[in-house]
């Protein structure tokens, strides 16, 4: 029993150290990405809402740590980050 207690806690760090959402990503994003060069460093967003080539993409929890892109025709017009590790 102590062995399955052990393999989950340190299955949970493992899924929390490698998560996406930190500073050194949000440091490789640049104004002009496409929003494909972006999903293919952050992953695909927790959500997006948009309209008429206006877009904003959300990843992570905005309780804790997120990073938000908007796009203008799929392109990276402006970002920010919160709660980055």
């Amino acid at each position: 029993m102590k062995v399955r207690v052990c393999v989950v806690l340190l299955s949970c760090l493992w899924l929390i150290s490698c998560s996406k959402i930190n500073q050194e990503n949000y440091n490789r994003l640049k104004a002009g990405q496409t929003k494909a060069e972006v999903e293919d460093l952050l992953g695909k967003p927790a959500e997006c809402s948009g309209a008429l080539g206006l877009s904003s993409c959300t990843w992570g929890d905005q309780s804790s740590a997120f990073i938000s892109v908007q796009y203008v025709n799929d392109k990276v017009v402006m970002y920010a980050g919160q709660g980055l590790r």
